[in-house]
């Protein structure tokens, strides 16, 4: 759909659900709003999710940050972006608050409203939902905005779910730029495969780490392999670096410590 075709309708909800959109889980799950229905405030995003393997679509570059805070937590086992709201909910709990609901300015029908992220956690081996709604602390202020959160709150809050707002000052900037770095390491080339290496771990790993450039020479790779293994080792979390410093390449071996129980993991070490 043209991103020109911004208008709500009945029809145009009804379509959206008979598409399933908002159903399903992880490489399943389709979300409400793409990058192609709605205009964007900032800066498009498209990833594939380390730990959906979707493609994730994101309106800003304060969402997509997130997704990279949040792919990267380990308890986190599925991640729902732009996740709709029961319309008839959101209707009652606004009318009750009396809150216009939101609505299409042109059509003035009533919208389904979302949330930005709903997050699956396993926490003591069970499953636990958050909801969390993106947002920079310079709009926390607005009206509109200050209403639409009340009706989101109290809408999770029937539902069990703990649901909060984030911004770029819950996001730590070293953290979020280190991850970007790592964001395509996450998959390795096929033709390197990094079980080769698990029976002699210790001998691989300080080959690798002490210098890229005679790890190459020593192995036949092309120039360029040993900082690609690098990256998708601190992707995967088999090494451990300082996340709240830039990660640099010259690290020394002492600051990177080896991740033990990931090394027998293949789903780990991809």
């Amino acid at each position: 759909m043209s991103k020109r075709e911004t208008g709500w309708t009945e029809t145009k909800i009804a379509k959206y659900q008979k598409e399933k959109r908002g159903q399903g889980e992880l490489t399943n799950y389709k979300p409400w709003l793409t990058t192609q229905d709605v205009p964007s405030e900032g800066r498009n995003h498209r990833f594939m999710g380390w730990k959906t393997n979707r493609e994730h679509q994101f309106f800003s570059d304060l969402e997509f940050n997130y997704l990279c805070m949040v792919d990267w937590v380990s308890d986190v086992i599925d991640i729902r972006e732009q996740y709709p709201l029961d319309r008839m909910v959101t209707l009652k709990i606004s009318e009750e608050l009396g809150i216009k609901h939101p609505t299409d300015p042109k059509t003035g029908t009533p919208i389904v409203m979302t949330t930005d992220f709903l997050l699956t956690f396993r926490e003591d081996n069970h499953l636990v939902y958050k909801a969390r709604t993106i947002k920079p602390s310079t709009k926390l202020n607005e009206e509109n905005i200050i209403k639409k959160f009340e009706i989101e709150r109290i809408y999770w809050e029937n539902q069990g779910v703990s649901w909060g707002i984030v911004t770029e000052e819950e996001m730590p900037t070293a953290i979020v730029k280190n991850l970007k770095y790592l964001r395509n390491s996450y998959l390795l080339d096929d033709e390197l495969n990094i079980d080769t290496f698990l029976g002699e771990w210790n001998y691989f790993s300080g080959e690798l780490l002490k210098n890229l450039k005679d790890f190459e020479k020593k192995y036949n790779y092309e120039h360029g392999t040993g900082i690609s293994i690098y990256r998708h080792l601190l992707a995967r979390k088999t090494l451990l670096v300082d996340m709240n410093k830039d990660i640099v390449l010259s690290e020394d071996v002492n600051n990177i410590q080896i991740n033990r129980k990931y090394i027998n993991s293949k789903e780990r070490l991809g």
